[in-house]
């Protein structure tokens, strides 16, 4: 029940599309519900950048299956796009008649800021967690890297996002066979 409140929560309030339900997702996932901790979201987001179609559905179904499994997916999925397909087919026609009118175009540009503030303290996060788990100066470095490719040189992020992980995957690795082996090697002299 509660996925099912969360996500439809998510997909009435999320006006602007993927990018502006994020932060919406993450309040009911990681501070209301308590389905995971923060860092598992950002590496979710992270995963969900990198794979095609809308963000906050692969959010919902990737939420949704580690709480209830197939079913929990099923549901997150389904509560979270049913709202806005309804509303969407029911007010189409309305707002496609009064698509010139002031009241419209000022609700557009009031709700603009909100999404924009939402966004920016979600970047804000996401850069504290960084900071925390690379240090200042290789979130900055990777922070400008990822700038220059997505911005200047128009590479999609999510192969900047996949390159990434397959780096960071082969560090780590690197890194725990580099233990192993030391953790052996001090074995060995102990027995000697």
């Amino acid at each position: 029940m509660e996925l099912a409140i969360g996500f439809a929560r998510t997909g009435v309030t999320g006006y602007g599309g993927g990018p502006s339900t994020i932060p919406l997702i993450e309040f009911e996932a990681v501070k209301k519900y308590k389905w995971m901790n923060e860092d598992e979201f950002v590496e979710i987001l992270a995963l969900a950048n990198t794979l095609p179609g809308p963000i906050a559905t692969k959010m919902a179904a990737y939420i949704g299956y580690k709480v209830k499994g197939y079913l929990g997916a099923t549901v997150a999925i389904l509560t979270h796009i049913l709202p806005s397909i309804i509303a969407m087919i029911a007010l189409l026609g309305v707002l496609y008649k009064f698509k010139e009118s002031p009241i419209v175009s000022g609700m557009v540009q009031g709700v603009t800021p909100v999404i924009g503030f939402m966004l920016l303290e979600m970047a804000y996060r996401f850069f504290q967690n960084g900071r925390k788990g690379l240090g200042l100066p290789i979130m900055l470095s990777l922070s400008i890297v990822s700038l220059i490719f997505v911005q200047f040189l128009g590479l999609h992020p999510g192969i900047l996002i996949g390159v990434f992980l397959i780096t960071a995957f082969f560090i780590a690795d690197r890194k725990e066979k580099a233990a192993a082996a030391a953790a052996l090697l001090q074995r060995k002299e102990k027995s000697s």
